[in-house]
């Protein structure tokens, strides 16, 4: 039974410049930026210090909830902090607490062991040159041999230790991570993920892509498939040492997990407020892509909530090794009604699905030049798609005379919307309306700014990034990496680039 969800008010500490202040634990101040969002230190979050491996002694943070009923299996995850964080800054930089107490999940932050950073398999030559690099940007490194990795041995004793503690549901066991952390959540699924029943990173990804594949670009993985969501809020960046651009890099990281996941269909895509999902449906395990609009770098404070009713909630794996979903509290569907187009693409995504328009989707300016001695201004660039497509869409009848170049589409309430060729006028319902450009003439289609038509005429949402429009009837915002997604799908290409 779900208990009431509630935020408590905290200080607000809108002069820090510190990434983790320490004054912020125990007390009541929350520090807000465009990543990272912090709620007052939970009362019922409690630290802890034991050897569990290695001789070494750790520390971790346990969080029960207040429901916790020790006669009733229970949910675990495991989150794990951003690198120079610790165990209580993830906690608090995060909502997975609410979820605990909402839906009586017990959750565990652990602090790694050396220099709050996360020990990371890496190769010989980066291990040398992680040793004779700035001392600023060294990073715990690990040959691939993960018996060597002391981080990975803490968090499985650890994993046991809560299992003999609580009533742990040994089905449901997760991790999530945030940067640092989401890279070593990506190494433990690479290698244990087959314990876990789902597995969450948010801000991180597959830096060393030489790690996860082999030199034929075959995936390289020893637990086999995982429940997973990526979260790559859209200015996160990556690390100065990363090898390929921040849009290579985390196509692979994606793809990687469609390969492991045999995630083989197109994804559903839904856009919420800032959060861009694409939910895709494996043949062994399902996997969430999210782009964050306008995020920098860190956990959205909303993630945990999203990873736990979109993914989280409804995995269980078996004793004998089975992935079973059970139904997620929110079933992982895409917008029910949507349109995405790119620029140069013949091919339309509405509602979630594929179709073909009759000509391509256009880049156009609008321009000033009169008046410029022979140069010109932009004004606007709009995306225009012909006016048969966007009749089909929004359930218009379309007709047609002097050779497809006087277009009027009529709707069924009597609504009608007439266009010709080089025109920015639109009679709408026998009254003149300025478009954001002219309609153009191509390849047969008269063809029309889809953002002007969606908004002006239909009173839809509509978002633009790098040449894809998205369409909806509810608050939406593209980011560059949906957008990415998008435009691989209409192009029935998964971006793949030959490397080295």
């Amino acid at each position: 039974m779900e208990r009431e969800m509630r935020v408590r008010p905290g200080t607000p500490d809108d002069d820090n410049r510190e990434y983790l202040p320490e004054k912020i634990k125990n007390s009541d101040i929350v520090v807000n930026e465009n990543g990272n969002n912090s709620q007052p230190y939970p009362e019922r979050l409690k630290e802890y210090r034991e050897v569990l491996a290695d001789g070494v002694e750790d520390i971790w943070y346990e969080y029960v909830p207040e429901g916790y009923d020790p006669s009733k299996k229970t949910p675990l995850i495991v989150s794990m902090h951003g690198g120079l964080m610790t165990g209580w800054g993830q906690a608090i930089y995060t909502s997975w607490t609410m979820v605990a107490d909402r839906d009586n999940v017990i959750i565990v932050f652990p602090n790694a062991h050396s220099r709050r950073l996360w020990t990371l398999e890496a190769t010989e030559e980066e291990i040398e040159a992680n040793v004779n690099g700035p001392e600023e940007l060294r990073m715990n490194y690990a040959k691939p041999d993960r018996e060597d990795n002391h981080d990975i041995a803490f968090v499985l004793a650890l994993i046991d230790k809560i299992k003999s503690k609580y009533n742990i549901d040994e089905e449901r066991i997760f991790m999530q991570g945030m940067s640092n952390g989401s890279m070593f959540t990506t190494q433990f699924e690479k290698y244990y993920g087959n314990i876990l029943a789902g597995g969450s990173g948010a801000g991180g990804s597959i830096v060393n892509l030489k790690l996860f594949y082999d030199k034929d670009w075959n995936v390289i993985n020893k637990a086999g498939a995982l429940p997973v969501w990526e979260t790559k809020p859209e200015k996160n960046g990556l690390p100065p040492w990363c090898e390929y651009s921040e849009a290579i890099t985390y196509k692979y990281s994606r793809l990687y997990w469609m390969k492991v996941n045999g995630c083989v269909t197109d994804p559903e895509i839904s856009i919420i407020g800032e959060d861009n999902m694409a939910f895709y449906k494996g043949e062994k395990a399902d996997m969430v892509y999210t782009d964050i609009k306008n995020r920098d770098h860190g956990n959205a404070f909303d993630e945990a909530v999203l990873v736990w009713d979109y993914l989280f909630s409804g995995y269980r794996r078996k004793a004998d090794g089975t992935l079973v979903d059970m139904g997620s509290r929110i079933p992982r569907k895409g917008d029910a009604f949507n349109i995405a187009v790119a620029d140069g693409c013949k091919k339309a995504l509405f509602c979630n699905r594929k179709t073909e328009m009759k000509a391509n989707a256009i880049k156009w300016q609008k321009l000033k030049y009169h008046g410029l001695n022979g140069g010109t201004k932009v004004r606007g660039e709009y995306i225009c798609v012909p006016l048969s497509f966007l009749a089909e869409a929004f359930g218009a009848a379309f007709e047609s005379s002097d050779h497809g170049r006087d277009v009027t589409l009529t709707w069924e309430n009597g609504k009608t919307a007439q266009f010709a060729e080089g025109s920015i006028g639109c009679v709408l319902n026998n009254d003149m309306r300025s478009m954001y450009c002219e309609a153009l003439y191509r390849e047969g289609e008269l063809c029309v700014s889809i953002e002007w038509f969606a908004r002006f005429i239909m009173n839809k949402t509509v978002s633009v990034c790098n040449g894809v429009v998205y369409v909806t009837d509810h608050f939406a915002e593209l980011g560059q990496f949906m957008a990415d997604l998008i435009r691989d799908m209409l192009n029935d290409d998964p971006g793949i680039v030959p490397l080295d």
